[in-house]
Formats: structure tokens, C-alpha cells, sequence
């Protein structure tokens, strides 16, 4: 069995191997408290050499573009709601125009309509008319004919 002594006193078997697990936790404790401290001064230095002037100054800069750039977005809004009411206004007053000019499109049309059964009829009429004329006429010069023929045949040395 493995033995060892330390400051006076014997250590046997498993009793050793506490002890030894003991010496080497605090050992790395040691080690790591260590390593803290000297991390801790290194940020502590780091720290103390930081300008917050610079940083702040910084900081206020950022601050004046974020503002711009919010009055930028802000002006930018207004233009388009700006721009969606001309545009609204535009198309209510196109499609004003429109049903105005689709109401005098519809009244040309009814009128044309109207003249055209106006106009189809005044033919119609002038056409009756003409051949009504024209049988009247072709009726008078058979009967004329049918009168000089006659007239021929009952006389014929009668010029």
C-alpha cells in the first residue's frame, strides 16, 4: 500500500489518495484564482483606458443620423400618403369623366338610333311613293298605248 507523510502526519491507502485529491482541487483552485486575477486586471486596465468622450461622442453622432434618418423616413411617408391622395383624387375624377362621357356616349347613340328608323321609314315611304309614281305612270302610257294602238287598228290611214 502506497504511504506518504505531510506536515508530520502519515497517510495510508485511501486516506492518501483523499488527501492527494484534496492537495490537487486546491491546487487548481489556487490555479484558476490565479488566472481570474490576472484576467481581471488586464480588463481592469483596458477599462481604465477606454475614452468615454469618444464613445459618447460616437454615441452622438448615431443619434443625429438615426434622427435624420427618422425625419428622412418620416418626409418620405408623407410624400407617398401625399402622393396616394392625388392619386385617388386623379381616379375619382377620371372615373367622373368617364360616366359623364359614357352617359353623352349612350345619348349620341340613342339619337343616331332614333334618326337612323327616322331615316329608314322617310325611304321606306319615298320608295312607296316612287313606285306608286311609277305604276300610276306605266298604267297612264299602257293605257295611252293600248288607246293609240287602238286608234291604229281601227283607223289605219288616220296618222
Amino acid at each position: 500500500m502506497a504511504e506518504f507523510e505531510f506536515a508530520g502526519m502519515t497517510f495510508k491507502g485511501g486516506k492518501a489518495a483523499i488527501v492527494l485529491t484534496a492537495l490537487s482541487t486546491l491546487g487548481g483552485a489556487l490555479w484558476a484564482g490565479f488566472e481570474f486575477y490576472k484576467d481581471y486586471m488586464d480588463m481592469r486596465e483596458i477599462v481604465q483606458n477606454i475614452d468615454v468622450g469618444v464613445i459618447e461622442a460616437r454615441n452622438a453622432q448615431i443619434e443625429i443620423k438615426l434622427d435624420e434618418a427618422i425625419d428622412y423616413t418620416r418626409d418620405i411617408k408623407n410624400g407617398l400618403k401625399d402622393d396616394i391622395t392625388r392619386i385617388e383624387r386623379v381616379t375619382d375624377s377620371t372615373s367622373a369623366r368617364m360616366k359623364d362621357l359614357q352617359t353623352d356616349i349612350d345619348e349620341r347613340l340613342r339619337q343616331v338610333s332614333d334618326l337612323t328608323r327616322e331615316t329608314e321609314k322617310d325611304v321606306r315611304d319615298t320608295m312607296r311613293n316612287v313606285e306608286n309614281r311609277i305604276e300610276s305612270d306605266m298604267e297612264k302610257l299602257e293605257s295611252d298605248l293600248e288607246e293609240k294602238l287602238q286608234k291604229a287598228l281601227d283607223n289605219p290611214l288616220a296618222d
